[in-house]
């Protein structure tokens, strides 16, 4: 037993690494019913006591916090993050002028510390790119803060510019007008319904220029853009305009019928979104006016209008105005 048991250990142990979800059942008995012991880092089968696999590395802190005061007492700092200019690896020096007692330092060490901390910040943003990193990280974090942009997205925003970096993009570009571009960019392949109206309406630079800019960033950096779905507005706009779920169900069920006659083709997705919802609410009964529409979808009132007329006549949709 002992050998066949250090024999399967090796084997389960060679495995798990790659993969944490593997070991699920005995391989000795087949057994499903395992035991993890947390505190020896064990998994054991319930059913034979094989030890499957034995000193199992914990991956959380070695401390338990119930408060704010006891979270102090971690030794570890940020995670590493793409949205900081150093990656939040760069130390830094408090301005509470304190020591760590909490007690307020002497006058001739409070200038001191002063040079200390102004040379350390001179040190962080010291090369031009540094600098340029540090311009376009703040600008990204103004622009996720008003359009409410996931963490994740905002992290793969910071990687594509770091990217376009990387290929001197940046040289001659404006920085507010790439990072825009870089948004957009990774709303469009994450699905994230973000439209260029609204981008450029949070952003200093104008609209063609923030196209223009993306559409290098697509050429040089050889990027697949998905096509924009209606589909992922409507559930966006349908939570803007305070409908139910059943006017969300059968805005998609429009869509998916449009699609299968072919009226999706060249068409502006958000505006095609928009006349499902205004057909939609009218057969739930939730009626919406197309000028409040019109205003969440970011178009004017005559795209949603013909729009509406179209899917209408071409789907045969019986509704009464």
């Amino acid at each position: 037993m002992e050998e066949g048991k250090w024999r399967i250990y090796l084997i389960s142990e060679k495995t798990y690494k790659d993969d944490e979800d593997f070991i699920k059942m005995c391989p000795e008995c087949k057994s499903t019913e395992l035991i993890k012991d947390r505190t020896r880092g064990d998994t054991i089968c319930s059913n034979c006591g094989l030890v499957i696999l034995e000193k199992e590395i914990d991956q959380g802190p070695e401390w338990r916090s119930f408060d704010a005061e006891q979270e102090k007492r971690r030794r570890t700092g940020s995670p590493m993050t793409y949205t900081v200019h150093d990656k939040g690896l760069s130390t830094m020096i408090s301005w509470d002028n304190k020591d760590s007692y909490g007690k307020k330092i002497s006058p001739k060490m409070k200038s001191q510390i002063f040079r200390l901390r102004k040379w350390q910040i001179r040190s962080r943003v010291y090369s031009s790119i540094d600098r340029n990193l540090a311009l376009a990280m703040s600008e990204l974090d103004r622009l996720s803060s008003q359009l409410n942009i996931p963490r994740s997205i905002k992290e793969s925003t910071a990687v594509l510019y770091r990217k376009a970096t990387e290929e001197k993009l940046i040289r001659g570009q404006s920085i507010e007008a790439m990072i825009a571009a870089s948004l957009y960019c990774v709303c469009r392949i994450r699905h994230v319904p973000r439209t260029l109206d609204e981008i450029a309406t949070r952003s200093y630079v104008h609209k063609k220029e923030i196209g223009r800019c993306y559409r290098l960033i697509l050429k040089k950096l050889n990027l697949k853009i998905p096509l924009a779905s209606p589909v992922d507005y409507i559930a966006r706009f349908t939570n803007e305009l305070n409908l139910s779920g059943k006017t969300l169900k059968r805005a998609n069920e429009i869509i998916k019928l449009a699609k299968e006659h072919g009226l999706t083709i060249g068409k502006d997705p958000t505006g095609l979104a928009a006349s499902c919802i205004y057909i939609s609410s009218i057969l739930e009964g939730e009626r919406r006016t197309q000028r409040e529409i019109a205003e969440v979808a970011h178009v004017t009132e005559v795209t949603v209008r013909n729009r509406y007329k179209e899917l209408v006549k071409e789907l045969r949709i019986d509704i009464e105005i």
